[in-house]
């Protein structure tokens, strides 16, 4: 039953594998064997032990030798590699249904995408039309993708008209069932206010930018959930083209931790729009080639543009970086709730495939193999205990897991081609995921 379920993922339609899964398929028990476990508890390997899962659900964590295999179970022989929970994506994108502007593959792609480089949760930051519908396709099995929360369609300086309209435009995505309110830039401080009391009366969190006209101390006040790129940090002190000094970068940490803001930083993401990266290295990334080639020409022209950007910084690029990656470092230091995220997809930030990027400078920023984990697992599943449980390998935890052939302890390179993903009960092995990329890959040559 396990072979014909996963058979269903790959279905072809018009020439274009659209990436999906049979909804009636049944539930399965899958044990993984002979395993090492990184269970995210405390920084600590289990070693040798057997996993057990049931549908969705992680039942049991046990040594080999106190494991009875349950009746018809389908086994897989971890042979000493490692066990680690799925990681998440706290500032993703989905793409729409339908839209000109990309292939008709291109949303189940990206969703495959995630897949591929380990994510089994996206916190998605930009709502489309039909995107709740999507959500509960891929939760019901429908359509093969990581968990979703979205949030729905942006506040920001177009579409919010006053603060009355802010007002009704919570209102009506509460009613919705949007998960969350995104925040751009361009609300001014009496629409942001109206949002976020509006927001704490519905139970709403609210997340994302901090509009230029809304001091950063006043957003963490008025609740704010996560401030995303660390965006308004530097402009708070007035440090985008100085040396900020440690006390200043103290100060804004000490600030957050009280306010219990997290923070989802997006370094690699903003290396780039600020002009700091490398533009060579970047259109050497091997993971652009499952990208279509009108998306890839799209963000190289806004390279080709980048002085007109907001973000951009210049000759200071350099230093306004350098200021990113020491406030991160502050900020874990000082105990700031920090939440893995890459943007994606974005100018040159691969879904999935590319969050090798963001965990390298997360680690250059002073955070360890094990912390850099943490963030995209128990501090995720702390964030959403709301909403389900998951984000570690215990009993009772949503059954994502990463089954990976070296110690993400030691290196998080490891995490860059996993031996296969489990995504809520549902194995997908390394040639089911090669399979699926060289598709995906295929599809897009001569884009």
């Amino acid at each position: 039953m396990l072979k014909q379920t996963l058979r269903t993922v790959f279905k072809y339609f018009g020439g274009a594998c659209l990436l999906v899964v049979a909804a009636h398929a049944e539930a399965q028990n899958i044990v993984f064997t002979n395993v090492h476990v990184v269970p995210m508890d405390e920084e600590q390997v289990l070693r040798d032990h057997a996993v057990v899962i049931s549908d969705d659900r992680i039942t049991s964590v046990l040594p080999m030798d106190e494991f009875q295999p349950p009746h018809d179970a389908t086994l897989i022989d971890g042979e000493g590699r490692y066990l680690l929970p799925g990681l998440s994506e706290m500032h993703g994108h989905v793409p729409p249904r339908q839209s000109e502007q990309f292939p008709q593959r291109y949303l189940d792609d990206t969703l495959f995408l995630y897949l591929a480089g380990g994510v089994t949760t996206v916190r998605g930051m930009l709502g489309h039309d039909d995107q709740l519908q999507l959500k509960d396709e891929v939760a019901s099995g429908v359509r093969l993708g990581p968990t979703l929360y979205l949030a729905g369609p942006s506040f920001n300086g177009n579409s919010v008209q006053s603060p009355e309209h802010a007002r009704q435009m919570v209102q009506q995505h509460s009613e919705a069932g949007w998960d969350l309110l995104k925040v751009h830039p361009g609300l001014e401080l009496e629409e942001f206010t109206a949002l976020a009391e509006e927001a704490e009366r519905l139970g709403m969190a609210f997340a994302g930018h901090i509009p230029q006209s809304v001091p950063l101390d006043r957003a963490m006040e008025l609740g704010i959930r996560t401030i995303d790129h660390l965006d308004g940090y530097l402009e708070f002190i007035d440090a985008l083209d100085r040396v900020a000094s440690d006390e200043e970068l103290r100060s804004l940490a000490e600030l957050t931790k009280q306010s219990g803001v997290g923070v989802v930083p997006t370094q690699a993401l903003w290396a780039t729009l600020i002009g700091a990266a490398d533009t060579e290295q970047l259109s050497q990334y091997d993971e652009i080639r499952y990208m279509p080639q009108s998306v890839v020409n799209g963000w190289q022209r806004y390279l080709d543009n980048a002085a007109e950007s907001r973000y951009y910084s210049g000759d200071n690029a350099a230093v306004h970086q350098q200021n990113r990656q020491r406030l991160l470092q502050i900020l874990h230091q000082e105990g700031v709730e920090i939440l893995m995220g890459t943007d994606a997809p974005q100018v040159y930030s691969v879904p999935g495939l590319g969050l090798k990027h963001e965990l390298a400078m997360m680690e250059a920023a002073g955070l360890t193999p094990y912390e850099v984990l943490r963030t995209g697992t128990v501090a995720v599943g702390q964030y959403f205990q709301d909403k389900d449980t998951f984000g570690q390998i215990r009993p009772g935890h949503r059954a994502d897991l990463l089954l990976l052939a070296d110690n993400p302890l030691v290196d998080l390179s490891t995490l860059s081609h996993p031996e296969g993903v489990l995504v809520r009960g549902r194995w997908l092995n390394r040639d089911e995921l090669d399979q699926g990329l060289a598709e995906i890959e295929a599809a897009y040559q001569g884009d």
